[in-house]
């Protein structure tokens, strides 16, 4: 199901953390949730990029290379009092964990963490604020294409369209990550879950199936990025 703002646009995550594949990691997870993700690696960058992109939610590093979690989160407070904030922390540092949630932090992880954890716990911390964030829905949208999740019912400019079940996992991986280029290999691992092996023209075709029936007659939202893969994009 979809968390959205209450605006119908997506959930803004900012991400803060040194370690840069962690950063990445995290960030890759949380935008399969249908989420857009920005990232910090030092806590200036995460004090400008937070008053920059306005989060409706952050996970931050308790150790950064400049200053800690605790001045970041003490400098953000100061212009976005109410966002929630995750804290990620050493396995060990309990007085860490103790000093961020007595200076305001809304919850923690440890690390290592699974990314099911954190997003489940995401998930939990806007649902309590409720300041900026809707019910969870399950109707995705990019542009003027929408999905309902539950219905399996897929609109492009209020005129339906039918798909098959195949099609249909194809356009929700499409639609979950808007404006970003998704690889044949990705494609085939999230929609097929198996290795096609030299079979991976079977993602074109389903494209070219997706095409006629998303673009034909209409600007086009899919993309081939040559080399690189495909890319569901709003019409501007």
């Amino acid at each position: 199901m979809e968390m959205t703002r209450v605006d119908g646009s997506p959930v803004r995550v900012l991400v803060v953390d040194d370690e840069v594949n962690i950063a990445e990691l995290l960030s890759m997870a949380l935008r399969y949730e249908g989420w857009v993700v920005s990232m910090a690696h030092t806590g200036r960058q995460a004090v400008s990029t937070a008053a920059e992109v306005k989060p409706d939610a952050v996970v931050l590093d308790m150790m950064l290379p400049d200053f800690d979690g605790l001045e970041v989160l003490r400098r953000m407070r100061a212009t976005h009092p109410d966002v929630p904030v995750l804290f990620l922390t050493a396995r060990d540092a309990v007085e860490d964990r103790v000093a961020g949630l007595t200076a305001g932090g809304d919850d923690y992880v440890t690390k290592p963490f699974s990314l099911e954890e954190v997003v489940a716990r995401l998930r939990a911390l806007m649902r309590r604020s409720g300041a900026s964030v809707a019910t969870e829905r399950n109707v995705l949208a990019v542009g003027d294409l929408t999905m309902d999740e539950d219905s399996r019912e897929v609109f492009r400019d209020g005129t339906e369209i039918n798909l098959t079940a195949t099609e249909f996992e194809l356009l929700r991986f499409l639609m979950r990550n808007p404006r970003r280029v998704l690889s044949k290999a990705q494609i085939l691992d999230r929609v097929w879950q198996y290795d096609f092996g030299g079979q991976a023209n079977v993602v074109e075709l389903y494209i070219s199936y997706l095409r006629k029936k998303i673009d034909v007659g209409r600007e086009p939202m899919i993309h081939t990025m040559r080399g690189a893969g495909y890319v569901l994009k709003p019409v501007p």
